[in-house]
């Protein structure tokens, strides 16, 4: 009698375990905690319509009045069809507006409106409760530690760093 494929395969760990817990290579660690917090920012932001990209792409515009696509880009970590596709829906749905900039006239500057800062400030108050989330275990020496090594691991895997 043949075995069903099912009863061949090996168990999946749960997160935690075997190369899902401590033993695991470190950049899959950190994937596989960046997908569990963008599906946290996901969930949180779901009911307000708002993808995490199109968070970050608000928050970005807000904090840095005038960015312009190529900026986002870089700031978002997005492909440029990614910031233009995004960018046009906003700007479709009038949460952000876009100007000409005074010297180089093809390059448009993004600003939020109203609406677009708005929207944005009820996002960030989702943000916030995933943030929590993702620092409850640790103590504020900790947390410092973390962001610290975070932003020198970010700076070292650049290309030619």
């Amino acid at each position: 009698m043949r075995k069903s494929p099912a009863s061949n395969s090996a168990q999946v760990p749960q997160i935690g375990e075997a190369m899902r817990g401590e033993e695991g290579h470190l950049p899959y660690l950190l994937s596989q905690a960046q997908a569990a917090m963008r599906l946290a920012l996901e969930r949180a932001l779901a009911d307000l319509g708002v993808t995490p990209p199109q968070f970050s792409i608000l928050t970005m515009i807000d904090s840095y009045p005038g960015l312009s696509g190529a900026d986002l880009a870089r700031l978002t970590m997005l492909t440029p069809q990614t910031i233009n596709l995004i960018v046009k829906n906003l700007e479709r749905d009038g949460l952000i507006a876009k100007s000409p900039d005074d010297v180089h006239g093809r390059i448009l500057r993004l600003q939020t409106t109203a609406a677009g800062h708005g929207l944005r400030m009820k996002c960030r108050e989702r943000a916030a409760r995933v943030d929590r989330r993702v620092t409850a275990g640790l103590t504020p020496s900790e947390e410092k530690a973390v962001r610290r090594w975070l932003v020198q691991l970010a700076k070292d895997m650049r290309p030619n760093a």
